[in-house]
């Protein structure tokens, strides 16, 4: 039943990031922006055709291997459950994967991915929700493996 709650999640995400892209496609002008909270962001409609800063621009195919890779991983690993992940790191996976299928829509439907939140306190990429799912999955992830699951740093080697 977990796995059914996890899908819900991740269509909610993935719609919640379809949603927000349409939006700012709909409403903005290219490179134009709205004001949301001066000081700290403003919503920015930019077409990036890489990854963060721009990176691997033009280079769509590694991102679907990628992706086709991570999917693999995750369908391995959630069928035979091999890695002793906990219920909240698998929350975290979800999340991660749901920003991927979100920026894989836009790279197979438009070509690049829709970004649209900029921060003005420091400077930083242009990004958008299905950004913010991967980014806080993965910090999420990260933290709850070094700190509360022993049992995934455990070396096999010394049973």
């Amino acid at each position: 039943m977990l796995y059914v709650y996890m899908a819900i999640f991740a269509g909610a995400a993935v719609a919640l990031d379809q949603f927000t892209k349409w939006l700012t496609v709909s409403n903005i002008d290219l490179f134009g922006y709205v004001r949301a909270w001066d000081g700290m962001f403003h919503f920015t409609y930019v077409q990036n055709r890489g990854a963060a800063w721009s990176s691997f621009e033009g280079q769509q195919w590694l991102f679907a291997l990628v992706f086709a890779l991570f999917t693999a991983g995750i369908i391995w690993e959630f069928s035979k459950k091999r890695w002793p992940f906990t219920t909240m790191e698998r929350w975290c996976i979800a999340a991660i994967y749901a920003g991927g299928v979100g920026n894989m829509i836009d790279r197979l439907r438009l070509g690049y991915v829709v970004d649209m939140i900029q921060l003005e306190f420091m400077e930083f990429p242009v990004f958008n929700v299905a950004d913010c799912f991967i980014t806080c999955g993965g910090i999420l992830l990260v933290c709850h493996l070094i700190f509360f699951n022993k049992e995934f740093w455990k070396d096999e080697k010394k049973k």
